[in-house]
């Protein structure tokens, strides 16, 4: 899951002939509650039809397509990614666009947030591009599958009809981003209740939630403009919703943690106003050939073994945790590679590459994986279990 800025307050972007001014300073808890009137909601199980769900669901007010990986160049150079596209619906319904006449008129907005970790050269670059879904700038479509904003775009490979294709992946900015080449290892992953995915209490703070936890990944990661060959391996989340957090919730910890055995595992927990983690926090774990297990809050013990403080918002995050699952036998030791992988955009988060050591089964394993973090400079409390 990752942030969805249902909160932002977009002036005059509907109807106007020009692009609008943006006021794009928010909490990660604004940002995930408003008013949600007339906007559909997730509220029960539904039939996921692939490949017509990677596409857009304009009725729910958010939704998000998510990838991050681990990329390693020939010499042994070490990168990570993450790429992420936000669509937000700014009313209901089409129908206020029905009297206007403006190519520029739109009721959905794109946002884009772009992480590259240079984890050798210790370096962190992040990116963040705004735009209408009108006039051509950004949209999305299910098939075949394709989300853009301007020229950053996820898309299926070669226009494919398949319901599972590969995916080419690709954004530049400033001399730096990546064209890579996603090809699904596993079937996708319907996270919860057969896609249905609660967070937070009453009817509708849930969202419909799949993802490919292992995207076999070749291509190219550009930095200052020069090219680096690189393999490895990547994570897709798509979501959609209309509400998630509920008051009293401040923001969440994911691990999306990818291991040499085969397997995968996905944790997070939703924190509390306190920084204790919720009763709707959850996870599943994935062996190699795609077959899930569900767990709860419960069976989870995750402790957290330092801290870093960033230089530029002042906020302080967990910066190494231990996590075990008594029950699976699963007992690994989590650090980033990079210390400051924070996204310096308008929800500030913490979105970096990190890498495994321990044990599953009492057989040793190592890994990489992606942790995300929010929510952190709104409190001071730290999550602990």
């Amino acid at each position: 899951m990752l942030i969805a800025a249902v909160g932002l307050v977009v002036v005059g972007l509907i109807g106007c002939d020009e692009p609008a001014i943006m006021d794009t300073s928010v909490r990660v808890a604004e940002a995930m509650g408003g008013d949600t009137t007339g906007f559909a909601r997730a509220t029960e199980v539904r039939e996921f039809v692939f490949p017509a769900d990677h596409g857009p669901h304009p009725e729910y007010r958010v939704e998000w397509w998510y990838y991050t990986g681990n990329l390693t160049a020939a010499d042994g150079r070490r990168f990570g990614y993450q790429f992420t596209l936000f669509r937000v619906a700014l009313t209901p319904s089409d129908s206020v666009l029905a009297a206007r006449t403006s190519g520029w008129a739109a009721n959905q907005f794109y946002m884009g947030h772009v992480g590259v970790s240079d984890i050798d050269g210790g370096r962190f670059y992040d990116f963040e591009r705004f735009s209408r879904g009108a006039a051509g700038l950004a949209g999305a479509r299910g098939v075949p599958f394709r989300v853009w904003l301007e020229d950053w775009e996820a898309a299926a490979a070669g226009d494919s009809t398949e319901a599972f294709p590969p995916m080419r992946v690709r954004a530049m900015e400033d001399g730096v981003g990546f064209d890579l080449l996603l090809t699904p290892a596993k079937p996708p992953v319907l996270q919860g209740d057969r896609g249905l995915d609660p967070k937070g209490p009453g009817p509708g703070n849930a969202s419909y939630y799949y993802s490919f936890t292992r995207l076999a990944t070749t291509g190219t990661v550009l930095l200052d403009g020069e090219p680096v060959a690189v393999t490895g391996l990547s994570w897709m989340d798509r979501e959609w919703s209309t509400s998630a957090l509920a008051d009293g919730q401040q923001g969440w910890d994911w691990f999306a943690l990818q291991l040499s055995n085969g397997d995968d595992l996905m944790y997070y927990q939703i924190r509390e106003a306190d920084g204790t983690p919720g009763p709707y926090s959850s996870g599943v774990l994935v062996d190699p050939d795609g077959r899930k297990t569900d767990f709860g809050r419960e069976a989870v013990r995750l402790w957290v073994t330092d801290m870093w403080t960033s230089p530029v918002s002042g906020a302080t995050y967990p910066a190494g945790w231990r996590l075990v699952i008594p029950d699976r036998a699963v007992d690994l030791t989590i650090e980033p590679l990079l210390a400051d992988q924070e996204m310096d955009v308008s929800v500030r988060y913490w979105e970096g590459a990190v890498q495994i050591d321990g044990t599953v089964r009492g057989e040793p394993v190592t890994g990489r994986g992606y942790v995300e973090m929010t929510g952190y400079g709104d409190e001071a409390a730290m999550p602990a279990s």
